[in-house]
């Protein structure tokens, strides 16, 4: 071959290349473009969610629960799954190709629970408008602008509320109603929102604590309109709300409390079961998965109690843990110092399970005394996209009769580190990732990480006591009963009392503990099955890794890799960690015994 022919052959070939180049750079800007304009959108539609981000372009606003706003959201994810679908996949670089399959399944899922029409349910016993109030805590109101901007929000609540009550209205009619049983703990709710003096409105509590920065006449005018608005507007909203639920709404609700019991129940709760699940597995097979968990820890259990020189059965012992007032603090104050105190422990010990921390803090706090009779144990709230809200990790304070120490160190290293915090704090640090997988994810992922992190209290040497071990083993029993009740509640005929019966045989849960959770899984079908069959995918990857790197395994480095992605659903990550072991394997060149 001559030199010249050569040469034309090279850039002939560079040509192609450049021509390959371009074209996968336009499509991968056409997708990163649907990928903005669609974030905005939702923001637009979501104005709340937006605010709690930190994004402020929508601060005075509510959703629009109207019909025409309905249809508007329905079509959003349409179209946005259309304008998708015109984009080449086989253009696109491996990890574009990663966020455009993402980004098909987020719509996707959408349009599949559309028929289902669950939007007619906009409140439960654990939120809704009835505790609205709450969002404020979740905002930044340190500016007068953050301020006025909040009241002219309520000022529109009126408004959201005659939506919300249409919606309900619309439920009624079409057979998409809430099981009565939960409810019923709603009236007392929407109770503590109807104060005689405005002062006292729970809307009122950012009020009283402003910015030093503002002057005293700005906090007092601002404190004025607050009263009005309160007054004339919210309270009178509250009034209609508590008339409509407690006339009409609450008497039509349904006696039954399976989500197969719904307008083409059974379909929905196995799209469900897919959705939370990331995997294809049917209700039979999840719960067969619970019943064979429940077996496997019940006999961890035991191997504990016998540590501790308990003489009784297993039932006496659970009597034991619920009863003894050693396992209790007294006051409301000593529990939120002893979740301090454990917070304050484990933060140091972090760099034991990664190389790589969230900048982002978190901070404890008290659940609001409004809400805790009827919330969980404990939840995580993320920081603010723009940086300025920390994490913070929310503790329930009601009754610390029931709230028992051995459970602490695991609920705080499930909701705060290596958890939630550590997880999703730096989810939302990865930049180099589209809006919607930073600031969103998968219930598997999010939760399978939280309670496998529950494990890794061993790792960095909690758990010291046989009782706290016993504390880890019923936080792990309490995630697999879930996997037995949910199905069972809502697919195969189960009552709400054996619910609870099963959950009291197998758990050291106090008995407000049982009932409120089992009211969850009632409330919120199939989210609560998220937790034990992620933690059985990141167990399972751990265990593979560990076999195939041997000596070279490097628990940190696995934990990076886990976390770098963000949350994905667990087809993917377990994709995503063979071929990291493909590339470890590789690049030590040592033999697997594979």
């Amino acid at each position: 071959m001559t030199p010249r022919i050569l040469s034309i052959l090279l850039l002939t070939a560079s040509v192609y290349c450049l021509g390959d180049v371009t074209t996968q750079d336009a499509e991968t800007s056409r997708l990163w473009r649907l990928f903005d304009e669609q974030w905005n959108r939702e923001m637009a539609l979501n104005p709340t969610w937006a605010s709690m981000l930190g994004d402020k372009r929508f601060n005075t606003k509510w959703s629009d629960l109207s019909q025409d706003g309905r249809v508007a959201r329905r079509a959003s994810d349409v179209t946005a799954l259309q304008r998708l679908r015109k984009i080449d996949r086989e253009l696109l670089p491996d990890q574009e190709k990663v966020n455009y399959d993402l980004f098909q399944r987020r719509y996707e899922d959408r349009i599949e629970s559309h028929p289902f029409n669950m939007d007619l349910i906009p409140i439960s016993q654990r939120g809704g408008i009835q505790t609205l109030d709450e969002l404020a805590r979740n905002l930044e109101l340190v500016s007068r602008q953050d301020f006025e901007d909040w009241l002219a929000r309520l000022e529109k609540l009126d408004v959201l509320m005659a939506q919300t009550i249409e919606l309900m209205r619309t439920g009624m009619a079409t057979g998409i109603m809430p099981p009565k049983i939960t409810m019923s703990r709603v009236p007392n709710q929407i109770d503590k929102q109807l104060v005689s003096d405005p002062v006292d409105s729970l809307f009122y509590q950012p009020f009283k604590i402003m910015p030093a920065d503002l002057s005293s006449d700005e906090q007092e005018q601002l404190r004025q309109r607050a009263r009005s608005v309160i007054e004339h507007t919210v309270l009178p909203a509250y009034q209609r709300l508590q008339s409509f639920f407690i006339k009409e709404y609450l008497p039509a609700c349904r006696d039954s409390i399976a989500a197969a019991d719904l307008p083409r129940g059974r379909p929905y709760y196995e799209h469900l079961v897919r959705r939370f699940t990331t995997t294809d597995l049917t209700p039979d097979e999840v719960h067969k998965t619970g019943l064979q968990e429940v077996s496997r820890i019940r006999k961890a259990m035991n191997e504990v109690i016998e540590k501790t020189g308990f003489q009784g059965s297993f039932q006496e012992f659970l009597s034991f843990l619920r009863n003894d007032p050693r396992f209790y603090y007294a006051t409301p104050d000593a529990l939120l110092e002893g979740y301090l105190a454990i917070a304050k422990k484990i933060d140091p010990l972090m760099p034991k399970l990664f190389t790589r921390l969230p900048r982002m803090p978190y901070g404890v706090k008290p659940i609001p005394a409004a809400i805790a009779p009827d919330t969980t144990t404990a939840y995580y709230m993320r920081p603010s996209a723009d940086g300025l809200r920390a994490g913070y990790y929310y503790v329930n304070l009601y009754k610390p009769e029931t709230r028992p120490k051995y459970e602490m160190e695991v609920l705080t290293v499930h909701e705060a580190v290596p958890g939630h915090h550590m997880q999703i704090a730096l989810q939302q640090e990865l930049e180099r990732l589209p809006a919607f997988r930073r600031f969103s994810g998968y219930t598997a992922f999010i939760e399978g990480w939280g309670l496998y992190s529950e494990r890794l209290g061993y790792d960095i040497g909690l758990y010291e006591d046989p009782y706290s071990r016993f504390g880890q083993l019923t936080y792990d029993m309490w995630r697999a009963i879930r996997l037995v009740v949910d199905t069972g509640m809502h697919y195969k005929g189960w009552s709400r009392q054996e619910a609870i019966d099963f959950f009291t045989e197998n758990a050291a849960k106090s008995k407000l503990d049982i009932i409120n959770e089992v009211d969850r899984y009632i409330s919120w079908p199939g989210q609560a099955l998220a937790y034990k069959l992620g933690q059985l995918k990141f167990s399972e990857l751990r265990a593979r890794s560990e076999q195939t790197l041997g000596p070279h395994f490097d628990l940190r480095k696995f934990h990076d890799r886990v976390l770098e992605n963000g949350a994905v659903p667990l087809k993917l990550l377990e994709a995503d960690i063979d071929a990291w072991l493909a590339a470890e394997i590789q690049s030590r060149s040592f033999d697997t015994g594979l």
